[in-house]
């Protein structure tokens, strides 16, 4: 792959609706341990989570996460499927996403950078230097 990021659109089931909503995976290798997901409002805003990428991988197979973002199979339905919840104090959203969609994004971004390497491409004094500037 000749780009250090990768995104994906596609069209997901959110809070059981029955009109799908456009969302966006997104990876950066220069942010190696980070997906971001994006779901775009009815006034053409997006509305954006950043969660770690080991959470999507978990996910597939086992239920993952313990805190705001949860992600797991659909065993009681659809293996298809993959379950990705969220949660803030605002409100609640349960995300279905289609398991073979989650998969190609994720041999996507190993691609630029491999699963279990991701502290080699992470660049922590640039880290430490961002968060100590404030």
């Amino acid at each position: 792959m000749n780009s250090d990021a990768v995104t994906q659109s596609q069209f997901v089931s959110l809070n059981g609706s029955t009109a799908p909503v456009l969302s966006r995976l997104s990876y950066v290798g220069s942010e190696p341990f980070a997906v971001n997901i994006a779901f775009r409002t009815e006034h053409g805003r997006w509305v954006e989570w950043t969660f770690a990428r080991d959470l999507l991988v978990t996910g597939l197979s086992e239920p993952a996460g313990i805190g705001d973002v949860r992600v797991h199979p659909d065993l009681a339905a659809d293996q298809d499927i993959l379950i990705l919840e969220i949660e803030s104090p605002d409100g609640y959203a349960l995300v279905e996403v289609e398991r073979e969609d989650v998969e190609r994004f994720i041999d996507a971004s190993a691609e630029i950078v491999p699963i279990g390497a991701e502290s080699d491409s992470f660049d922590l004094d640039a880290f430490i230097d961002e968060i100590t500037k404030v």
